[in-house]
């Protein structure tokens, strides 16, 4: 079994508080819950109005099918930037 996590720095341009950064998150993690079977949560910057860290996991028994799964991810990510942009990327398979 293998376990790939996912981390995606972002910085929220147009969010001007807390609850805008939030809001935007919270549209951004659903969006990929319901795209692909993976766990997600912010865990990094949750006091920072225009920063956040996203952790994203996936378990699988295929490492080529968790790192396709996180290039797609990535894709509707780069996609979908509306009001925010990719700072930095990091995937780790154990």
């Amino acid at each position: 079994m293998k376990v790939g996590i996912l981390t995606i720095d972002l910085y929220f341009s147009q969010s001007s508080s807390l609850k805008q950064k939030r809001f935007f998150l919270q549209q951004i993690k659903d969006k990929l819950r319901s795209k692909f079977n993976i766990s997600i949560a912010e865990v990094d910057f949750q006091d920072k109005w225009q920063r956040s860290i996203l952790g994203i996991s996936c378990i699988n028994n295929n490492e080529r099918l968790i790192n396709s799964i996180f290039d797609k991810i990535i894709d509707f990510l780069e996609e979908g930037k509306s009001g925010y942009e990719i700072l930095n990327q990091q995937i780790e398979i154990i």
